[in-house]
């Protein structure tokens, strides 16, 4: 097992990454920038170091100053959290020839998930479903648009690298397509250093699913069932569940055996999730594969008890997965809703500043759970130059109903003073009619706004 682990990242996830080591007896160093440097988080690693400016480019995006400051601090392995350095494949291989383990899938399995044809391909051949789309990227938009005919409009041209909506446009005719096809390129360029894009037939009214994997480096994998991910802004999710209200045990079981098995079959190692579109029918579609550790996995680990990050640890260490599918277990519902400094009335826009209070009531409802994961604390200033979220509540219910009442509870009685966030929307969410009765898909945001989401 490692002694010492670099923590190449911010924020709650560094955090929580930071705590599982503390409960496996492992010492941390936890990475900052110099706009993080007063982030309490900081306080709970054995030691930080500076990595660079308040930009990401010179900070948390910099590999050779992670690569250096791991070495001069006695590290044996890297922890790149989520976003920021976690899907770069060059990164895992240099990692790997600074003899520090990567926590992480390895860069040849990273590189083939990574590229969104290539995993579709790779999940194609393996029987597991696939959007109708074109097999390879796009030369021009006059093949674009070859291919949309004949997938039918509308169709969603997406960036071959990358995702977060990132080198994303829906496209409801062929004019809408010559219009968007270059500003999305443009825009995968300048997010993944990649302007390619493929095309895929958009699904109407479809629900966002997807299975958590685990993998060994010993061909052992598993899967942890699946998180329902539907509520979304700018394709980006706002609450999570676990399980899903919509699938069944059979299906369950089928897909997500089916998945674990691709995972192996490619070497795949430690945590991934693969990602589904459910259409309106009940038939699930493969989209992606990210390969790296979620921000929605606590609802997994709620209803599963098994913790994600020390499994990371413990794959990356070289240890055995220790776990059969017979295993694993789905107990009760969890929910987690994202804390982000935003203004929803403003179509989400962020909004950092000073924290003047920041408290997340506790209902202690019997038969459920709380559980609050923050880097902040009142009188913190959000800094501006990273991702608005700073934080999540996840509520665990004996069923659906409970954990949504318990979330509700938590979210009424907390106390953010300051800045504008998503609590108000969140608790708008719990309350629609369609969202308890579990009838809902990736237009509730938009249905509830009347905006697009």
């Amino acid at each position: 097992m490692f002694r010492r682990i670099f923590v190449a990242n911010r924020g709650e996830i560094a955090a929580r990454v930071i705590r599982a080591c503390r409960e496996m007896g492992i010492e941390t160093v936890a990475a900052h920038s110099t706009a993080d440097a007063g982030s309490p988080h900081l306080k709970l690693a054995t030691r930080s170091v500076c990595i660079g400016g308040a930009r990401a480019a010179e900070s948390y995006l910099n590999a050779d100053a992670i690569l250096q400051a791991a070495e001069q601090t006695g590290c044996q392995a890297i922890h790149p959290g989520y976003g920021f350095l976690s899907e770069n494949a060059l990164f895992a291989a240099r990692c790997a020839s600074h003899r520090l383990a990567f926590i992480g899938p390895p860069a040849a399995a990273m590189r083939k998930m990574g590229d969104k044809i290539e995993a579709r391909l790779t999940m194609q051949a393996a029987g597991v479903p696939v959007i109708p789309g074109s097999k390879g990227a796009l030369a021009s938009v006059e093949e674009a648009a070859l291919e949309a005919r004949g997938a039918g409009y509308p169709v969603m041209i997406k960036a071959v690298a990358g995702g977060g909506g990132r080198g994303m446009r829906r496209c409801d005719d062929e004019a809408a397509l010559g219009k968007f096809f270059s500003e999305a390129a443009a825009e995968a360029e300048a997010a993944f250093g990649n302007p390619s894009l493929y095309l895929e037939k958009f699904i109407e009214g479809g629900r966002h699913i997807e299975f958590q994997i685990l993998a060994d480096q010993y061909g052992a994998a598993v899967h942890l069932g699946e998180r329902e991910c539907s509520v979304q802004r700018h394709h980006q999710k706002l609450i999570e569940e676990a399980p899903s209200p919509v699938l069944d045990a059979a299906t369950r079981a089928r897909l997500g055996e089916t998945a674990a098995r691709a995972v192996a079959r490619i070497g795949y190692t430690g945590a991934g999730t693969l990602e589904f579109l459910r259409d309106r029918d009940g038939r699930l579609h493969f989209m992606e594969m990210n390969a790296r550790l979620q921000v929605e996995h606590p609802v997994t680990e709620e209803v599963t008890g098994i913790d994600i990050v020390k499994a990371q640890i413990r794959i990356a260490a070289g240890e055995p997965l220790g776990l059969a599918q017979k295993d694993v277990k789905l107990t009760g519902h969890a929910l987690e809703c994202r804390l982000n400094a935003e203004d929803p009335s403003a179509g989400f826009r962020p909004a950092p500043g000073r924290l003047d209070a920041f408290s997340i009531g506790d209902p202690k409802m019997d038969g459920a759970r709380l559980r609050i994961e923050t880097h902040v604390e009142s009188g913190y200033t959000i800094p501006p130059y990273y991702d608005s979220m700073i934080g999540k509540v996840i509520a665990w219910g004996k069923d659906r109903p409970s954990a949504l009442d318990a979330m509700a509870a938590a979210l009424r009685s907390s106390r953010i003073e300051g800045v504008p966030t998503t609590v108000p929307f969140h608790l708008s969410v719990l309350a629609d009619a369609a969202f308890r009765r579990g009838e809902y898909d990736v237009t509730l945001v938009e249905r509830l706004l009347g905006q697009p989401a």
